[in-house]
């Protein structure tokens, strides 16, 4: 195991098994001990034959003894170990970290990875014993995050720690490496010296834009030029080596082919952090002295970064010009896209906070900037275009933490096949599927647009205006054409349109001409002025039926009311003028109808995500040893039997059945049920049994013999049995389905089911594991919902729904897995077909903190 992650206080450092050449620096370590540390540590302050412990500890004949270590510039700082009691899934665990790291976080980051590896290793708990008054290490221990049982035993205390992460273990990980992250990314975004190497004295140059960029920023300013005595007034240096102080942000404005060696020579100079605008640089060697010498890197193939604070104003990018000061946190892989989303908010008097170009995201991520918006109170909005996810599943849970605090947005990227392949050769990365990505976004409370020009939109309005209590709009204009093209819009946005009670209509009326229309959509004509206009606005949005309210206006001769246009307490405000989007004062005004409705829509997105149950159910009947059991070492297709009896062990409602290789045995079936049944077909290459002709329905004790001759003829050698079921109880089909991805987990997928699964593409689907608010949308999130779960027991289905997700998240082994159809009546639901396909499954630890290594 080798691997590289941040401390507390911001520093990187690499983790890594121990072994036997490591016996010198674990000696090293435990000598330094004080002798206090040494008594906690071994229970005596001369521990006896030190060096055959620590030879022990790594030595190749005790494959039961794990050591993890920590490094620092190859200085080991502390190690964790744990040693596998014999013949049992549990392991007692130790700690030694140097006395000058005990407040770094070095220990707790140790356990986590031991914790991890521990489990792709098949231990299930660990145990320790600490002295009773070793409290900083009971605090380790228990602040972990871990299900902990304590049992103080006179001097000591036996802990045990249950290797199982649940919410509790993840959200501690999380607030961990969030409070890591941020110190180490103020390398980044707060340093307080910039070196731009690779400063050329042509104005036309990457570094000599960059430099003339950085004129403002409030720290020290270097320049590296072997050939030149000063660029853009600033002094010249030959090289990094050459600087005067060690500065705390590089960028790197070199060739391709130089890169590594300039990252290597920053890190020797004690750069923290590196940002790489070249494209083509080889990820392996750039990466080597990046974390060699533990900075953090922005890039390569990027636009740069930026931060407006004003004891920062740092513009450390190429772009013609810096963002306005402002509330909007911008990461993107797109250098383009930066450059279009920080023009259009300019122009629309909206400013970033910071702006960090990503490109080919080598180590800083989306992720890591969501971490830093979420403590920094300048940020209001986050915007996101990210072409691929580096890892999805802490990404989900992420987002799905910041967005409780502040709207996060995101353009949608490589939703065509032929977008992906762009993609893939733009960033030298792969975009993710569009149906996983937009679950993940809509579970996430991640606000998807598509495009500059939508995203603009959306952050105008979640700036200037208040969240509406639901969907219902009003549509207020003086010409009628445009009103009934923007309520066409909201309908097709999902919006709907608000009756106007009487009092409201009636108050219109004495507002205006007698051939006004009153109802909504609203048109007062074009002869209203500005005046009346701004009346009748206060007179449609007091009418407690309406919850936002989009104006639309034309100049006339007789006047222009959209200058009548103003805010509502308490309820949102947009308008149209076609033309240009633009701000009317605190009211967004759209170009389009389209584009109002949009941005509205969003804000509807906003405020019922904001409302969401966050419950995650717990649910009992669950067998997981039995279940895993039946998948464990296996793959391909579960036998029926085997199906059945993995369902079970969820507590998922399935029909049994009877696996018969006979005819004379699948007429016993037949008979021991005694009402007609079904046979289906088990024969290899057999996945769509009634496509395939591998079903026979309502068959009676005189049938079964006669089509189990005939499932015989059809597939040959290929048959291996006929699945004896009874015939169940009639209902609505459902089809519920799982299909696993390596990266961003388990996707669940609902539709219609039975036949009809293939004839209509009708799909509703969420990402595991599944909120009781998830299951919902998973029960009413296809077109079709409506009929097929009608008058049927929802709390049943949702009940299966949330089973199978967690099935599917607790069995990494299964790939593949349909209950089709799932039957649903009035009093219940019951699955009569199923199939599950599983392989071996590779631990994976998608919340373990860690950076990119190669």
């Amino acid at each position: 195991m080798n691997a590289a992650a941040v401390l507390t206080d911001g520093s990187v450092v690499a983790v890594r098994e121990l072994g036997p050449d490591d016996v010198p620096a674990l000696l090293e370590l435990h000598r330094g001990l004080p002798v206090e540390d040494r008594y906690l540590r071994f229970f005596s302050t001369s521990p006896r034959q030190l060096e055959d412990f620590v030879a022990r500890m790594v030595s190749p004949d005790a494959p039961r003894h794990v050591v993890l270590g920590a490094f620092r510039e190859n200085r080991l700082l502390g190690v964790a170990s744990y040693v596998v009691v014999r013949e049992t899934d549990f392991a007692e665990v130790a700690l030694a970290v140097s006395h000058t790291e005990q407040t770094h976080g070095v220990g707790t980051l140790l356990l986590e990875h031991l914790a991890s590896l521990a489990r792709g290793r098949g231990v299930r708990r660990f145990t320790a014993e600490v002295l009773t008054i070793n409290g900083r290490m009971l605090r380790v221990f228990t602040d972990l995050g871990l299900v902990t049982g304590i049992v103080p035993d006179g001097e000591t205390v036996f802990v045990e720690l249950v290797l199982e992460p649940g919410d509790t273990y993840l959200d501690a990980v999380g607030e961990r490496e969030s409070v890591a992250d941020v110190a180490s990314l103020a390398h980044v975004l707060r340093p307080s010296s910039v070196v731009v190497v690779g400063a050329g004295r042509s104005q036309s140059s990457v570094g000599n834009a960059v430099l003339r960029n950085l004129v403002d920023f409030c720290g020290d300013v270097y320049a590296v030029n072997p050939h030149a005595k000063s660029v853009a007034g600033v002094a010249c240096h030959a090289s990094v080596s050459d600087l005067p102080h060690a500065p705390e942000l590089a960028v790197l404005c070199v060739p391709a082919r130089s890169v590594p060696a300039v990252a290597e020579e920053c890190g020797r100079r004690g750069v923290r952090a590196l940002v790489v605008l070249a494209s083509g640089v080889d990820a392996e060697e750039l990466l080597k002295p990046v974390r060699a010498h533990g900075m953090r890197l922005v890039g390569p193939n990027c636009l740069g970064v930026s931060t407006t604070a004003p004891g920062v104003r740092m513009n450390a990018t190429f772009a013609a010009r810096g963002a306005l000061p402002g509330g909007v946190g911008l990461v993107t892989q797109s250098g383009g896209i930066a450059i279009g989303v920080q023009e259009e908010l300019r122009r629309l008097g909206l400013g970033l906070s910071n702006l960090v170009s990503t490109g080919d995201k080598l180590d800083v991520s989306g992720n890591d900037l969501l971490m830093w918006w979420e403590h920094d109170e300048s940020t209001r909005i986050i915007a996101l275009y990210l072409e691929s996810f580096g890892n999805p599943r802490k990404f989900a849970r992420l987002a799905r933490r910041v967005a409780a605090r502040k709207p996060v947005l995101a353009i949608r990227s490589a939703t065509s096949e032929e977008g992906q392949r762009a993609a893939a050769s733009h960033t030298a990365s792969a975009a993710t599927p569009s149906v996983t990505r937009d679950a993940l976004f809509r579970q996430a409370g991640v606000i998807a647009v598509d495009g500059v020009p939508a995203l603009t939109d959306a952050v105008l309005a979640l700036s200037l205006q208040p969240l509406p209590t639901g969907p219902a709009v009003a549509v207020l204009g003086n010409a009628g054409g445009l009103g009934v093209l923007t309520a066409d819009a909201c309908v097709r946005e999902g919006l709907r349109m608000a009756t106007l009670g009487d009092d409201t209509r009636k108050a219109l009326a004495e507002l205006v001409p007698a051939t006004a229309s009153v109802h909504n959509p609203v048109d007062t004509t074009a002869v209203v002025d500005e005046e009346t206009f701004a009346r009748c606005l206060d007179v449609v949005a007091a009418d407690p039926a309406v919850e936002s309210v989009i104006t639309v206006t034309v100049p006339t001769a007789l006047g222009d009311p959209t200058r009548g246009v103003h805010g509502v307490a308490g309820k949102p405000v947009l308008a149209v003028r076609t033309g240009q989007t633009e701000r009317l004062g605190e009211v967004p005004c759209l170009a389009e109808p389209a584009r109002a409705a949009a941005a509205l829509a969003r804000l509807v997105e906003r405020a019922e995500w904001l409302a969401r149950p966050r419950e995650f159910a717990r649910l009992g009947r669950i067998d997981l040893d039995a279940a895993r059991t039946l998948v464990t070492g296996r793959e391909g297709w579960l036998p029926p039997d085997d199906v059945i009896a993995l369902l079970t062990a969820f507590g998922l409602p399935v029909l049994g059945g009877t696996m018969a290789t006979t005819e004379e045995h699948a007429v016993a079936a037949q008979q021991a049920y005694d009402v007609p049944v079904a046979l289906k077909a088990v024969a290899d290459d057999l996945l769509h049994k009634s496509k395939g002709g591998g079903v026979e329905l309502d068959v009676t004790a005189d049938g079964v013999a006669p089509a189990f001759r005939a499932f015989r003829e059809r597939f040959g050698d290929r048959l291996r049995g006929v699945f004896v079921q009874p015939m169940a109880e009639r209902g609505r089909e459902l089809l519920v389905g799982v299909v696993s991805d390596e990266r961003f987990g388990p996707l669940v997928v609902t539709g219609l089911g039975g036949v009809d699964t293939d004839v209509l593409d009708d799909r509703a689907a969420a990402l595991a594991p599944l909120s009781t608010a998830d299951a919902d949308d998973l029960l009413h999130g296809f077109r079709a919902s409506g009929h097929v779960v009608r008058d049927t027991d929802e709390d049943a289905v949702r009940d299966v729904l949330l089973r199978v997700a967690e099935l599917a998240g607790a069995l990494p082994e299964v790939v593949e897995l349909d209950l089709n159809p799932l039957v649903l009546t009035g009093q219940g639901c019951l699955a009569v077909d199923a199939r599950v396909r599983v392989a071996p499954a590779r631990h994976t630890d998608p919340f373990l903190r860690r950076l990119r290594t190669s």
